[in-house]
């Protein structure tokens, strides 16, 4: 179900960008452009062939607001319900833990739950689209109908983590802005954390030993992510004169700052990403992999994936046979859903990878980034995907899409199929490394 309603959103976005009403032109888009834009909006990636603000009309714009929302707004909705349905599938001692760890972990809940995701979302956005709106007035001159429709359309898609801009430059000519810069930062971190760990933290803020792993293991990688991501991409790039080298030092720390936010999967861009040096790519292509928080409107395989097999790594270094992570075991099950959606993601990065290699003349590390953004519906991109052959362009598009659905589905697939064994065969241990 879940495969079936993104694809007819796709094709809907695909059939009305088609339209010749769609472009500034006046003529109709190549059905490529158009299909390849849904598909990028509707999974909040941000990835392009053409450019946005340039290409497509207002009518054009609109609809791609719509389909960044309609995606953005459903994949949170989902995630939150996948959660309570794997709720209904435990024992009845299990359920009562997990209800008392989420606070919302009932079926009895799921018409509040629906609502309480869609009012945080509209006023998230709201709140972000007003200040935008007030800055570009005030600080860039546009008028307040112009500022206050920039403003909506940018807030929408930091919010939903999509990266879509309407200026050429995404936003380069904002590198030295505070006001932007930190406005959009926030909308993405916020929709990127996911609704569970948002509500969780209004809920108990002031009571840290309270949090559910879940809160815990997201907001301490978020937190190691942006610090590491920081640090590496400002110092990689301090005397680049095509990225933070022409910039005085507190726009440099603020663009630096920016560049490690945005792997996250939101997309945006402060600094020349086609400028940037290799190990620069190199550290976002980790960033991008890992991507955003469980639940929201980010990408990747997740930080509570990622900080769950660093959970695992650890007791097997200490030799445990238990994965505890604050005051709470880690079920085996959780341990070999995150083992095997790092291993299906790897293996589709390095397939395409692999494949577009064949197809282009591009060299590994920029195609390694290209698809590594698109898989972690980020967005970024170092300049060639409109350069992609057709077939090149149709694999990024169901890369996008995998990457958006796949380990959502995939996850609850496995936690849906789970199931006691009555038996266990003899155990025999094989030789490992």
């Amino acid at each position: 179900m879940v495969v079936s309603g993104f694809a007819v959103v796709i094709a809907a976005g695909t059939l009305l960008l088609a339209l010749p009403q769609a472009t500034e032109s006046g003529d109709a888009a190549h059905w490529r452009d158009a299909f390849f834009t849904a598909t990028s909006a509707v999974c909040v990636t941000g990835l392009v062939t053409v450019d946005t603000g340039s290409y497509w009309s207002t009518f054009g714009e609109v609809v791609i607001l719509g389909l960044i929302q309609v995606g953005g707004l459903g994949l949170m909705t989902l995630a939150t319900l996948f959660a309570i349905l794997l709720s209904r599938r435990l024992g009845l001692r299990a359920r009562m833990v997990a209800q008392a760890e989420t606070k919302t972990m009932r079926m009895t809940d799921v018409r509040r739950v629906v609502r309480q995701v869609v009012v945080f979302s509209l006023v998230s956005e709201a709140l972000v689209a007003a200040v935008l709106t007030v800055r570009l007035v005030q600080g860039y001159g546009e008028p307040i109908g112009r500022a206050l429709y920039l403003g909506m359309f940018h807030a929408v898609s930091a919010f939903n983590n999509a990266g879509f801009a309407l200026w050429p430059d995404s936003l380069v000519r904002f590198a030295a802005d505070p006001w932007i810069n930190l406005t959009i930062c926030a909308a993405i971190l916020i929709g990127g954390l996911g609704f569970p760990v948002v509500f969780d933290l209004a809920r108990n803020w002031r009571r840290p030993g309270t949090w559910t792993v879940l809160t815990r293991v997201t907001l301490g990688m978020t937190a190691l992510l942006l610090t590491g991501g920081t640090l590496v991409l400002t110092s990689a790039e301090w005397n680049n004169p095509g990225t933070l080298g022409g910039l005085p030092t507190p726009a440099r720390l603020l663009a630096g700052f920016t560049a490690a936010v945005m792997p996250r999967t939101a997309g945006f861009n402060t600094i020349d990403i086609a400028q940037m040096r290799p190990e620069s790519w190199m550290a976002t292509d980790v960033l991008m992999f890992i991507g955003g928080g469980s639940a929201g409107t980010a990408g990747g395989i997740k930080v509570t994936t990622f900080g769950l097999l660093g959970f695992v790594l650890w007791a097997e270094m200490r030799g445990e046979t238990q994965v505890n992570v604050g005051h709470r075991r880690l079920p085996a099950g959780t341990q070999r859903q995150a083992t095997a959606i790092v291993l299906l993601s790897i293996g589709m990065i390095t397939a395409v990878t692999f494949t577009l290699l064949t197809l282009t003349p591009h060299s590994l590390d920029r195609v390694l980034f290209e698809v590594t953004s698109a898989f972690g519906t980020v967005g970024l991109s170092t300049g060639i995907t409109a350069e992609l052959p057709g077939g090149g362009q149709l694999l990024l598009i169901g890369l996008m899409f995998l990457g958006r659905i796949g380990p959502l589905t995939f996850a609850t697939a496995l936690a849906l199929r789970e199931r006691a064994q009555r038996y266990e065969l003899p155990e025999e241990r094989p030789i490992v490394g």
